[in-house]
């Protein structure tokens, strides 16, 4: 068995031209643990409140505002390609080695704005360090009612937008099925259990049911999704 994410399982395939094994391929899912949302944020001294404040002043900003990221070809770089990409706008990609020293230098306003997960920029977040603007996520979370989607911005090309970071676990491709069925029944159950949905949400995941089937087709769209948007930004892995 396998632990999987986003990256492994999604858009390294599209970075690394010898990665080795084909995420769809080599692999049969068995479970979507969970789903870690986005959320856009800017330092609170920023003086942009709207996702359209932060689209007009990228705009205006030759080179655009500059943004940063854990590392290139992240989850947060590639929420800000894509937004790049739907909504037509240029913004400048700071890497970093890390969400810590990225969120302290956008907290500090050496960056103009970040995308990082909700467990991460939430703390921040709730101390006034820094403000939300937006969440990835196709609903608005129940951590953050009050932070609008993306999507809900109902600017152009962005009424589709959404990203969330995920964890699943895979098996070998060529697995008997029955082996696979019971692990995925006896794993979702696992994670049905009251005291996995409190620490799942300490993780600042949500969670997330789907079918094998389902997951294969949610894969599936990932992959061809972060190609696309990685190809369009011409992104090589560093």
């Amino acid at each position: 068995m396998l632990g999987g994410t986003i990256s492994s399982h999604a858009i390294n395939v599209s970075l690394y031209p010898k990665i080795g094994y084909d995420p769809i391929k080599s692999f049969a899912p068995v479970t979507l643990i969970g789903t870690n949302p986005v959320v856009l944020v800017v330092p609170q001294s920023s003086p942009h409140k709207t996702l359209k404040d932060v689209l007009d002043a990228s705009r205006a900003k030759s080179g655009g505002l500059s943004s940063a990221s854990a590392g290139t070809g992240t989850s947060q770089h590639l929420s800000l390609e894509l937004l790049a990409y739907k909504s037509g706008v240029k913004f400048t990609h700071v890497p970093y080695k890390g969400s810590g020293p990225a969120i302290q230098d956008t907290i500090g306003g050496q960056i103009d704005m970040m995308f990082d997960t909700t467990v991460v920029a939430a703390p921040h977040i709730q101390s006034g360090k820094l403000r939300a603007i937006a969440v990835t996520s196709s609903k608005r979370l129940a951590s953050m009612p009050d932070v609008p989607t993306i999507a809900e911005s109902k600017l152009p090309g962005l009424s589709d937008f959404e990203v969330v970071s995920w964890q699943a676990i895979f098996v070998p491709a060529g697995t008997p099925q029955p082996v696979v069925d019971r692990l995925h029944n006896e794993i979702r159950q696992i994670l049905a259990q009251p005291e996995m949905q409190e620490k799942m949400k300490g993780f600042g995941m949500e969670p997330a049911d789907m079918t094998t089937t389902q997951i294969a087709a949610f894969q599936k769209a990932e992959v061809d999704k972060w190609a696309q948007v990685i190809k369009a930004a011409n992104i090589k892995a560093e």
